[in-house]
């Protein structure tokens, strides 16, 4: 079971939690970056880190798929960003938002960095997701409609 934590002696996190917990013996999945590459290996959206966001998106998707898993069982994220501008990382964050990944919410950090691996690249995104078996899933979504501290 996925236990989401907001700390209330701490500044409450705008979309995200400031930990997510889960028991021991838990499946987890530990996903590579996920990047803006359609499946000929071309760049999504050169120049456009919102389009790049969500074909980084719907990349995560994919992987999580592959794996069992899905949006709402992801625990963190890492977001890179290839800018300096706060309203950059802001935009690329809203793409988040939108996705659905932020319904946990799970623990996340936006960082804007230098460059990525990949000529063109603007955005990646890492997760660690559970990857529930059926009846784990059922009741977690059934529990975390209730789990907010």
């Amino acid at each position: 079971m996925i236990q989401r934590v907001t700390v209330p002696t701490l500044f409450p996190p705008p979309t995200y939690s400031h930990a997510s917990v889960v028991e021991a013996g838990t499946k987890l999945a530990f996903l590579a970056g996920s990047v803006p590459l359609d499946e000929r290996g071309e760049i999504v959206g050169p120049g456009d880190p919102v389009r790049q966001a969500q074909q980084v998106i719907a990349n995560l998707r994919e992987q999580l798929r592959a794996v069992g898993s899905d949006l709402a069982h992801v625990l963190s994220t890492e977001v890179y960003v290839v800018s300096a501008e706060p309203a950059t990382l802001s935009a690329v964050w809203e793409v988040v938002e939108d996705s659905g990944l932020s319904k946990g919410p799970h623990s996340s950090t936006l960082l804007g960095v230098a460059c990525l691996g990949y000529t063109g690249q603007l955005v990646e995104i890492t997760a660690t997701a559970v990857v529930p078996d059926a009846a784990t899933a059922e009741g977690e979504d059934r529990a975390d409609e209730g789990v907010r501290r």
